[in-house]
This record gives structure tokens, sequence and C-alpha cells, in this order.
């Protein structure tokens, strides 16, 4: 896969919570909501290969050794940032008065601006890592995306149900959220490019139009 370059700084980086000092086994949140938005920020800045546990540190105002006692990498930090930050981002909201085609739509375009946040840079950077770490690859995929997977297979399959006026199996949307959201992590991660709205309303129409004809089988 190709490596992402450093994407920019975002405009306004956040400002680290205050630090609260302790010597005992148990985690600081502030100290450790410090750090995980001290690796946000420095990946955004500087790309995952110049990303240190020395530079998270220091941009979050705590000790080398505090960040090793909870975390073994920078691997772990960006995956805890990740698990925290993208689950509301890429949540399915509430279904409102719109119709499915048009709750889809937004639904992909608030995935596709996600990749360009610094939540999606990591989960960016996590991606190529994976590509050559087997143990990275493993700890991405049984925790955050297999996570993420069972909550897009959930809410496509309430969408789909809401259009169609009849159950739709797992199988198939299963086989529809790969359909779905393909072309939103394909663009990102192969060009390095944002998938537009001529992407994200083709997409959406597409699933729609496939459920309504029959299963995919």
């Amino acid at each position: 896969m190709k490596a992402i370059s450093a994407p920019q700084k975002p405009e306004r980086p956040r400002t680290p919570a205050p630090v609260i000092s302790r010597t005992g086994p148990r985690r600081s949140e502030s100290a450790r909501q410090a750090v995980l938005h001290a690796a946000d920020d420095l990946l955004a800045e500087r790309g995952f290969a110049a990303l240190t546990i020395e530079g998270i540190a220091a941009r979050a105002g705590v000790a080398k050794q505090t960040i090793y006692r909870w975390w073994r990498s920078k691997v772990d930090i960006l995956l805890d940032a990740v698990t925290q930050d993208a689950h509301e981002a890429l949540d399915w909201q509430a279904p409102g008065g719109d119709g499915p085609e048009e709750y889809l739509r937004a639904h992909l375009r608030r995935v596709a601006a996600f990749f360009e946040q610094p939540a999606g840079l990591v989960l960016r950077a996590l991606l190529g890592h994976a590509q050559l770490d087997a143990e990275a690859a493993e700890a991405l995929r049984s925790g955050f995306l297999r996570e993420q997977r069972e909550r897009d297979v959930a809410g496509l399959r309430a969408v789909l149900e809401r259009h169609t006026g009849r159950a739709v199996d797992e199988r198939t949307a299963d086989r529809l959220t790969d359909v779905l959201l393909g072309p939103l992590y394909y663009r990102p991660l192969a060009f390095g490019e944002t998938a537009g709205p001529e992407v994200t309303d083709a997409t959406a129409r597409l699933v729609l139009e496939l459920a309504a004809d029959r299963p995919v089988g």
C-alpha cells in the first residue's frame, strides 16, 4: 500500500486537559486524555513515522515512564485514540424525516469527512501500518474494526428494511456494507483523497437499488 504522507496540521489543535500527577498504578483520566489528544495532534502534524513516545510525552506534559506504564507502544496509544474518537464520528444517527437515500447520503458524507479529521488520520495511519505489522493488524481488526463493522452492518440493515419494507438477512446486509463503505476507504488509502459527493451519493443510490432488486447471494 502506498505510504501515507504527513497530513497538514489541523487549524485548531486541541488544548490538552490539565494533567493530574500521581504515582500509583491507577491511571489519571486527565493524563490519559492529554496523551490521546497529543498523539492525535502530533500524528496530524508529523505523520506516523515521525511520531514518538518522547514527543507524545512532551506534548501531553507527562513523563515518558507514565506512558509506558499504560501503553506498550505508539500503536497502542493510537488504537486507544481511534477507538475513543471515531465511535461518535462514525455512529449511525437516529432516522429523521428524510427518506432512506437522503439518510444514506448524509451518513456517507460524514464518513468521508471523518477521514480528514484527526481521528480519521489516525485510522488511516493504523491501516497502513497494519499491512506491515501482523500484531498491529490483529489488534486493529479484533478491536475497533470488528466493533465498527458490527455497527455498520446493523445501521445499514435498519435503513434497508425501511427502504424495502421487508426483513433483510444478515448476509445481504454484510455484503452491501462492503459496497457502501468500500469506496470511502479506498479513496483516502490508495490515493490520499476524500471521496466526494459524486461518489457518496452514487454509492448510496446503488446500494438501495441492489437491496430493492434482490438479495445479494
